[in-house]
């Protein structure tokens, strides 16, 4: 997973409400085992339109969306579509807890803001001016000033900044796993599977 500290760049200004995972990612494009590819399935059914805002805005790393985003099927493939588009971070009002789950675990750094402040970071990336996220100080600014905080769990901060899953955090342990199993090993035997002796 690529760490992430800071996206900067233009945003799609896509601002629909309910977009649910059969949007991002038809089903027809599940049949992989591979993230690799996916962006060509996101949104196709919306990208059939030849003036489709993502392709207008090909390699932007910010999706601006409506509320309730990432609603639907519980697919993983939602945020591998998305990030094999490119974007790095999705705004929104408001996203859908399986959704965020999935995100997070594979680098997608997903904000959630005020509906007004959506709406003016619409504005600024309609008019093809740059937004910047910046995940270490958890801000979203534009070149005119705006300044919107967003909160964070610490937890998932910690996994996007390190650039690690859950998976990555517990291997980064292992010294610590090991030497406490070696403890327990020497001062309870019996959990670790060692045979009990009669005196």
């Amino acid at each position: 997973m690529q760490a992430f500290t800071t996206v900067s760049g233009q945003a799609i200004p896509f601002g629909a409400a309910n977009i649910d995972t059969d949007v991002i990612i038809p089903a027809r494009f599940l049949k992989t085992i591979t993230r690799a590819g996916l962006g060509k399935g996101a949104f196709c059914v919306l990208r059939e339109n030849s003036d489709n805002v993502f392709d207008r805005n090909a390699g932007a790393p910010i999706l601006i969306a409506g509320d309730n985003f990432g609603c639907g099927s519980s697919r993983e493939h939602a945020p591998w579509a998305l990030g094999d588009l490119g974007i790095r971070a999705v705004i929104s009002p408001g996203f859908a807890d399986i959704f965020a789950g999935n995100a997070y675990k594979n680098g997608l750094l997903l904000v959630t803001l005020p509906q007004e402040a959506v709406d003016r970071l619409l504005e600024v990336a309609n008019d093809g001016h740059p937004i910047t996220i910046d995940l270490e100080n958890q801000v979203v600014t534009t070149p005119f000033q705006d300044r919107f905080e967003f909160a964070m769990d610490p937890f998932r901060k910690q996994c996007l900044v390190s650039g690690q899953d859950e998976i990555g955090l517990t291997l980064g342990m292992s010294p610590a796993i090991a030497a406490h199993e070696a403890r327990l090993s020497a001062e309870r035997p019996w959990l670790a599977g060692a045979a009990c002796r009669a005196d």
